[in-house]
């Protein structure tokens, strides 16, 4: 499920190559405004047997999706584009449950999650729905694995072309107010499949980072310009911004409700401003960078290196992008 998906391709990817029969379930026209064709997912995810339907609907995933066969594990990459409030609850909750009830309806008897880290502060409407159904899975009675990924590469990409044009690296209050340990697609892929084979990954909720040390928003923008030659360039906005922004978008929305996922937004700009993408110690509230498991081998070196020279084919933002 989500096989379209910005990490769900890169799972299809590495379940084919490990000799899993895949099927994959998506949306005939998916990726960032819909722009991918069938034809396209079929190229993008060979080698797997690609279904087109509906998730959200239980008739289609039922009928165009499982199609009355056995299946052992579901594997749900399923996530919002925008982290919008309905969007939230039809994607992050309704859609992956309605995969959790098509798995046990097929016999599945295994399910890995890809989830988030920040569910650790649920101060989100997203964050609610995944964690509303990741209570739901860890019930369900299946062996689950559920997956809480610091940042992947894409998302803190979204500077790369603007500070390669000349423009300043944007950041909020001095840049080290946040950090995170970035992983790239293949790398959670590969350990989003150990989590069928490896007993250990198992019944557990997994937060995992990739190679190296925590790194900054300050940090982040030092390599690339490190990368490039150049001497640093940053232009610091105020994170008290949204302290403003957030109430009048608030009070609009109760007049106009089309206003709401404009104050959710907001809300997400602050969070991800404020909050830092690693494991939460429950004790002292402080974000443990020493206690984020690191895995795999690509490093954000080696990704900003690939795309200031081949470009960000591949790595559309779409509605994630803050800048």
């Amino acid at each position: 499920m989500g096989a379209t998906g910005y990490i769900g391709k890169f799972v299809v990817r590495e379940l084919v190559a490990r000799g899993y029969k895949v099927v994959s379930f998506a949306r005939e026209r998916s990726g960032v405004n819909a722009s991918t064709t069938s034809e396209l997912t079929r190229q993008q995810l060979q080698g797997s047997e690609v279904r087109f339907g509906d998730v959200c609907d239980m008739n289609s995933l039922m009928k165009d999706g499982i199609r009355g066969e056995q299946f052992d594990a579901v594997v749900s990459c399923l996530t919002s584009r925008t982290g919008g409030i309905k969007d939230a609850w039809m994607i992050d909750y309704q859609a992956t449950h309605n995969a959790l009830d098509a798995g046990k309806a097929s016999g599945a008897y295994q399910f890995v999650l890809l989830s988030a880290i920040c569910v650790q502060k649920p101060l989100l409407e997203f964050q609610k729905a995944k964690l509303r159904f990741e209570k739901e899975l860890i019930e369900s009675g299946l062996t689950y694995s559920i997956v809480r990924p610091t940042a992947f590469f894409k998302s803190i990409a979204g500077q790369v072309e603007s500070v390669k044009k000349g423009k300043p690296y944007i950041m909020f209050g001095n840049g080290e107010l946040t950090s995170c340990k970035p992983i790239s697609e293949a790398d959670l892929a590969r350990f989003m499949a150990d989590c069928l084979e490896d007993s250990s990954k198992q019944n557990k909720i997994l937060p995992i980072g990739g190679p190296g040390k925590a790194i900054s928003a300050k940090e982040q923008g030092e390599l690339l310009f490190e990368l490039l030659g150049r001497e640093p360039k940053f232009k610091k906005v105020p994170p008290l911004i949204f302290e403003v922004i957030i109430p009048v978008l608030t009070v609009l929305s109760k007049l106009f409700p089309m206003l709401k996922d404009k104050a959710e937004f907001a809300r997400i700009g602050r969070y991800y401003t404020s909050e830092s993408m690693l494991v939460l110690n429950p004790v002292t509230g402080k974000y443990d960078a020493d206690a984020t498991p690191s895995y795999g081998n690509d490093t954000l070196r080696d990704f900003y290196a690939r795309v200031l020279k081949g470009g960000l084919a591949g790595q559309e933002l779409g509605a994630h992008s803050m800048f």
